[in-house]
């Protein structure tokens, strides 16, 4: 999700923190872009003769909702997104891929570099291309669908986000910030289930929650929390959820189209400090400032189409929307990527 537009705060403020959401979270605090992982389902024969069967069916996984399957023990997934924030004054244009590796059965390992360049109409550009904020995560797989049984695939995962990205001392060029300057460590539920529908083809339903929580991050100068020359101080994100429901319709064994339906809501982001003065005995003490974003609520969907040469690659092209809700900025974000399973 994106993050909000803070109220009664100068529009640096909407620009910095427009540029933020590019490094720690496609598209948000929200966390942002989820890795599909492309796992074999169980080869049990579908329950009558005119259904589907599991086997016939090749997924990418939708656009943000995560798996809640996990890759077998030793083998990897790589799926590179690119993608461009698009608002009404910017654009953001970046890469997230996601790198994992099946470390056993049932649990999985992984990182996600992120790659961003900010464009605005009433400022400078940034001046190259950027690292973001950089996760690693965690996934470990409780339950395994099987035809016949109410019980989906679930599973627990964990990200650690570490503050990589430019986010402070920018200078003139705020668009320069990449990333959040604070650690994020964000906790999510997965699940996944499977439905036959009465023409025989498969469904395949995905429901996530998370919840984020940051450390603080101390600030000096231009930053991406508003701030200008000469600040010191310290920004305090407030922590975020985020709710994903997803559905996959099979339309053929290589065809799939796919929905997204999105809720985030985060708490207040404060920042608190001062702007330097000259240092000289005698002089009063600097004031004190003191910014908040306030909360903000958003709805998002994001329709896709996925398409697999095989059972272990496949491109996905959607766009994600984020619009609505409270204290949120409306953003339309094409996206495409590659699914690729070894």
């Amino acid at each position: 999700m994106m993050w909000p537009v803070p109220k009664m705060i100068p529009f640096r403020w909407v620009i910095s923190t427009l540029l933020t959401c590019m490094a720690g979270s496609f598209l948000g605090s929200d966390p942002a872009f989820a890795q599909a992982v492309a796992v074999a389902a169980a080869s049990v024969p579908a329950p009558s003769s005119n259904n589907q069967s599991l086997d016939d069916a090749w997924w990418t996984g939708p656009l943000l909702a995560n798996s809640a399957g996990t890759l077998p023990q030793g083998h990897v997934l790589a799926e590179p997104y690119l993608y461009d924030i698009s608002s009404a004054h910017s654009h953001s244009y970046g890469s997230r891929t996601y790198l994992l590796y099946g470390l056993a059965n049932r649990f999985t390992i992984g990182v996600i570099p992120v790659f961003g360049y900010n464009t605005v109409s009433d400022g400078p550009h940034s001046s190259h291309v950027g690292l973001g904020d950089f996760t690693l995560l965690a996934q470990y797989q409780l339950t395994q669908f099987h035809e016949g049984s109410w019980v989906p695939t679930a599973s627990i995962e964990v990200q650690e986000t570490f503050p990589t990205g430019k986010y402070d001392r920018l200078g003139d060029r705020p668009a320069d910030g990449l990333g959040s300057g604070a650690h994020v460590t964000t906790l999510q539920l997965n699940t996944q289930t499977y439905f036959w529908l009465a023409n025989g083809r498969i469904l395949r339903m995905r429901f996530d929650v998370s919840q984020a929580f940051s450390s603080h991050a101390n600030i000096a100068d231009a930053s991406v929390y508003g701030t200008g020359q000469g600040f010191r101080g310290i920004a305090r994100p407030g922590s975020s959820f985020f709710a994903d429901l997803a559905w996959e319709y099979s339309l053929t064994r290589s065809w799939v189209l796919a929905l997204d339906l999105t809720y985030s809501h985060s708490r207040n982001t404060s920042v608190t400090g001062y702007v330097q003065g000259p240092d000289s005995s005698g002089l009063p003490t600097p004031p004190s400032i003191h910014l908040d974003s306030g909360s903000s609520t958003a709805f998002g969907f994001a329709p896709a189409v996925e398409y697999s040469w095989n059972a272990n690659v496949g491109a996905i092209f959607g766009v994600r929307v984020i619009t609505g809700g409270h204290n949120t900025m409306t953003t339309v974000t094409p996206v495409m990527a590659l699914n690729v399973v070894y």
